[in-house]
């Protein structure tokens, strides 16, 4: 008996164990989709990071030379633990990893360029967990659908893949599919942060990152529906239909899904490609121009705004029709929507940074939760130092040695940071990340913190807080008066646009010195 059941129990075993090879050969079994694994895996990473903090800089004086090196070195260590961590994970790790990755003057250096890498290591579904999800969505096989379809992804992210297509009708569209296990496993890989993350306040207890856990618990299943996704889509388009530079691919809504979008296919280059915008002949500083219009106008006067700009998300072109730069704006699943109150504070407080009116940079940073670290919120939203900020962002250009400053002042005021992030409203959060994201691209093309930009800054908060005040008044005369101020306002702007084109081009002194004689108040 003893030899029949281990005879029987070593042919189960075999079985089983073929059975396990085919089944994760052929993609149908992974070790990642075992909660256990997912789950031991964070917790391990968790504990080795916090492990490396508590003891490698225990016995080195805090603020010495030798402290601030050896923390470099831990902050990079533990970057990359975690970077394997949400690579190995894979999607809604993967999601929080670019978040953190694009806050490149929030977070220490290590991390940011670190975690980067994520938007290039996304995970890549199967031709069959293709076929599949289009199957339960549709109800139809590939073939049936499509004339073409390209089994290679055009790209492929923490989420979901594209892949391009052509309908049988002709029509070139571009096909967005969920992968097929994000959603079941987004609701337990949240749940397993937020414990991770109280676990960790209870060993530092200055750091703060709840915040982190919020905004993914609050922004995912949003980004999981792609029929909002295309309902951002066509808002954004009707929102900003004036702007003949800016285009969004339209959506076919007979073949969308929660799972699966179908849109216009809409080819170009990446917004921090200079080498393709130099090939086409695309002017790189009006391409920033158009980008500083568009999200100044979401954020300021619309207060509807798309909060992942990342280089894969925005093409630039020429249009075939016109021969004009365009912008093509890409994946509207993550949007913020900022209530009026925030909108007209923000608006305020970027007008204060603009003017150097200290006074109420202090008033409208105190408004939006800064609390007494207003000087350091100000750096955050401007990415400067505190000394450009109390001399003026838009006099000059943000050099290599302030850049590097506000870099190392990221690791030194971590404490402070995380806890100002925690307190500011929830909305602030993704506005910082959608800033961040925008400079990045700014400092691809050699655009950063150009005056201009910050003018457009000022026309649209000019804009929004006169349209505020004119639709809360009855009186005719009222309305007339705050026109006729708005009016004067932005002409003030464009005056001294012009007088930065006139330094710029370095015309005669004396036609300076009699602008500068006409209008001393502007100048």
């Amino acid at each position: 008996m003893a030899r029949k059941a281990l005879k029987l129990a070593s042919w189960t075993s075999m079985a089983l164990a073929a059975s396990g090879i085919y089944l994760y050969s052929n993609k149908y079994l992974d070790p990642n989709d075992f909660g256990a694994v997912r789950v031991g895996r964070a917790v391990a990473t968790t504990a080795v990071i916090s492990y490396d903090y508590l003891t490698s800089l225990k016995s080195v004086p805090y603020g010495s030379e030798e402290y601030l090196q050896l923390r470099s070195k831990v902050h990079l260590r533990s970057a990359r633990r975690l970077c394997e961590l949400c690579c190995a994970n894979r999607g809604t790790f993967i999601k929080v990893g670019q978040h953190l990755g694009a806050l490149d003057y929030l977070l220490p250096e290590e991390y940011t360029s670190t975690l980067k890498v994520l938007h290039s290591q996304a995970p890549q579904s199967s031709m069959q967990e293709v076929r599949q999800v289009i199957r339960e969505d549709l109800g139809k096989e590939i073939h049936d659908l499509f004339q073409s379809f390209d089994d290679t992804p055009l790209g492929t992210a923490s989420l979901a893949q594209v892949h391009k297509a052509v309908l049988h009708d002709g029509r070139t569209v571009a096909v967005k599919v969920q992968h097929p296990k994000v959603r079941a496993q987004s609701s337990k890989d949240i749940l397993l942060m937020e414990v991770l993350v109280l676990a960790v306040k209870q060993l530092f207890p200055e750091f703060e990152f709840m915040w982190l856990v919020d905004e993914a618990k609050k922004n995912l299943p949003l980004e999981l529906d792609f029929l909002k996704e295309g309902r951002n889509a066509e808002k954004v388009s009707q929102m900003l239909k004036h702007f003949d530079f800016l285009k969004v691919p339209r959506i076919h809504w007979d073949l969308s899904t929660e799972r699966v979008l179908l849109m216009e296919f809409v080819d170009g280059g990446q917004v921090n490609d200079r080498d393709y915008m130099e090939r086409n002949k695309i002017d790189v500083n009006e391409i920033s121009r158009y980008l500083g219009k568009i999200y100044s106008e979401m954020i300021f006067v619309n207060g509807f705004v798309h909060c992942d700009p990342h280089p894969g998300n925005v093409l630039v072109r020429k249009h075939r029709g016109t021969g004009k730069a365009e912008i093509v704006l890409l994946d509207h699943g993550l949007y913020q929507v900022l209530t009026e109150e925030f909108r007209l504070n923000y608006c305020h407080l970027w007008q204060s940074l603009i003017w150097t009116d200290m006074e109420r940079v202090k008033e409208y940073s105190q408004r939006l939760g800064a609390g007494d670290l207003y000087p350091l919120f100000a750096c955050m939203l401007t990415a400067r130092s505190w000394d450009s900020v109390n001399r003026g962002i838009s006099q000059a250009p943000i050099t290599a040695t302030e850049d590097l400053e506000i870099r190392n002042n990221a690791a030194n005021y971590l404490p402070q940071i995380s806890q100002l992030l925690n307190h500011v409203p929830r909305q602030m959060l993704l506005i910082l990340k959608t800033n961040d994201l925008l400079r990045g691209i700014e400092a691809a093309l050699g655009t950063r913190a150009s005056a201009s930009s910050f003018l457009n800054m000022s026309r649209c908060c000019v804009r929004a807080l006169a349209e505020h005040k004119k639709k809360n008044t009855g009186s005719f005369f009222r309305r007339t008066q705050i026109s006729f101020s708005e009016a004067f306002s932005l002409w003030q702007i464009n005056l001294h646009e012009l007088i930065l084109c006139v330094k710029g081009l370095k015309l005669a002194d004396r036609v300076l010195a009699l602008l500068c004689w006409l209008f001393p108040a502007v100048l």
